[in-house]
């Protein structure tokens, strides 16, 4: 299975896919003028900066979470296994050369995930609760639909969630974090996995506002706690520091020939894991995360946009490189483990017995941010299914069987693996499969959708930063230029 399974993702995650998630984030990157480089510490300022402000002109705005409830459900979702599990097994089998195509995947994608998060709160619905809604779906019915009169929008909007929706039966968190349990403690995956799926019921039964309030408290200790532990392994090892540094650059450009149990990686190999990691852990491009954030509150489609910006600088500079230097630091990425065994075996060997435990409550409580971050995205897809006027009750009784029924495939996930020893690289061979189709079309719809971007952010630059003139008859939201047009 390991060789079909591995020629499909080289199929989906080939040249065409890779080009199209770098090309996106360069075009974006040199079309906004560096922004996500120069403005850095402006985006720092309006976002970590305005999260202890005593008050923000966003809490008057409409929204059901605050931008920082937003962001920390969205991190919440993107940093969990795949920073863990997804990092390591890109090592294991693309070799340290992969990092440095994370890292260059992850500069770029946080002009990527700015746009989609900015289009995202632009394009945004008001259901009949008022509260707003949005997603790639949404841009795809307004912004290619209505104001590009593409007839045929449904179509990309059918298979971006039909592709998201894959993940809803192949997902990697409770396998994950029941396999860490299991070696940790030595309960059992299948055990494991049903106490995890109770804490999962708890968790979502407050739907989006609870979850949201829960993931402001829990996101930000879970990634010092991790950060932390994965920083005191690394200055425990400081003097290999600039060669973990140099093995990464050499190999990312040259391949890696087998080394331990390291069975070898040409170049085409390395830069395939290392952007289809980047992709799967900070979700940009992928159009996940920017479904909640269209929730939040914010005055500016760009104010939240920052935010994505800070997303993945979070989840990939920060989060993933960590695990990538602990293992590499170590010297057991050539052991031939892979997956969540890996880190937990580098954690092990730089802390000790201790190492173990951090690195399992770590992957616990990521996997439960994932989890119901993931949540989010599936019920906000129905929300726009089912946005009819007509099919509101229909809707809520939907809503309702889906939260009964969504811990359910993690379980069964779990069973399937016990049952026929599903090895960890097959389990995220899968999770690469389910990331390419919505990755690709999401990507060709906001390059489609860039003169909105670049037109938001002129204002933005325009109304905050003294840059340009204000266009008074700019609607920085769409339905108010849908507002405007009624009133004419």
């Amino acid at each position: 299975m390991d060789a079909i399974l591995e020629t499909i993702v080289g199929w989906l995650w080939g040249l065409p896919l890779i080009f199209t998630v770098l090309f996106v984030g360069l075009y974006f990157t040199i079309g906004s003028k560096l922004f996500q480089f120069g403005y850095l510490p402006h985006i720092f300022k309006q976002t970590f900066g305005k999260v202890f402000s005593k008050r923000d002109k966003s809490e008057d705005s409409k929204g059901i979470l605050t931008p920082f409830q937003a962001v920390s459900t969205a991190i919440g979702g993107s940093v969990g296994v795949g920073n863990i599990g997804g990092v390591a097994t890109a090592i294991a089998i693309g070799g340290p050369g992969a990092v440095f195509w994370m890292w260059l995947t992850a500069f770029l994608g946080m002009i990527t995930k700015t746009v989609e998060v900015t289009l995202s709160v632009y394009y945004r619905n008001t259901d009949e609760q008022g509260n707003p809604y949005g997603g790639p779906t949404y841009y795809m019915e307004k912004g290619l639909g209505e104001e590009k009169n593409f007839k045929y929008w449904k179509v990309p909007a059918i298979l971006f969630g039909f592709g998201i929706f894959t993940t809803f039966f192949i997902t990697l968190q409770n396998y994950t974090i029941s396999e860490a349990l299991s070696s940790t403690f030595d309960i059992g995956m299948i055990p494991a996995s049903f106490i995890y799926l109770t804490l999962i019921y708890i968790l979502i039964y407050g739907g989006i506002k609870r979850i949201g309030e829960i993931a402001s408290r829990l996101v930000p200790f879970m990634c010092m706690f991790y950060v932390l532990a994965g920083l005191f392994i690394i200055l425990k090892n400081y003097s290999e520091i600039i060669p973990v540094f140099s093995l990464i650059f050499d190999s990312a450009f040259s391949g890696m020939a087998a080394v331990g149990g390291f069975t070898g990686a040409v170049i085409a190999q390395v830069i395939r894991m290392g952007v289809a990691r980047a992709v799967y852990s900070n979700e940009a491009g992928w159009g996940t995360s920017p479904m909640i954030h269209s929730t939040a509150k914010t005055t500016h489609p760009i104010k939240q946009g920052m935010w994505g910006a800070v997303e993945v600088f979070v989840d990939t500079i920060i989060v993933c490189s960590i695990t990538a230097f602990t293992i590499i630091i170590t010297g057991v990425w050539s052991s031939g483990l892979d997956g969540a065994a890996l880190t937990l075996s580098a954690f092990e060997i730089g802390i000790g017995e201790i190492g173990r435990y951090i690195i399992t409550v770590s992957i616990f409580l990521f996997g439960l941010t994932t989890s119901t971050g993931w949540y989010t995205y599936y019920e906000i897809l129905l929300r726009h299914l089912f946005k009819n006027e007509k099919k509101i009750t229909l809707k809520y009784k939907i809503l309702a069987l889906f939260k009964w029924l969504y811990p359910i495939p993690g379980l069964l996930m779990v069973v399937y693996a016990v049952m026929y020893n599903l090895p960890g690289k097959a389990v995220w061979y899968f999770a690469d499969i389910t990331t390419a189709i919505p990755t690709f079309i999401n990507l060709v719809v906001i390059l489609i959708l860039s003169k909105k971007f670049f037109e938001l952010l002129r204002d933005y630059k325009a109304r905050y930063l003294n840059i340009g003139t204000i266009d008074p008859n700019f609607s920085v939201f769409y339905e108010e230029k849908g507002k405007n047009r009624k009133d004419k």
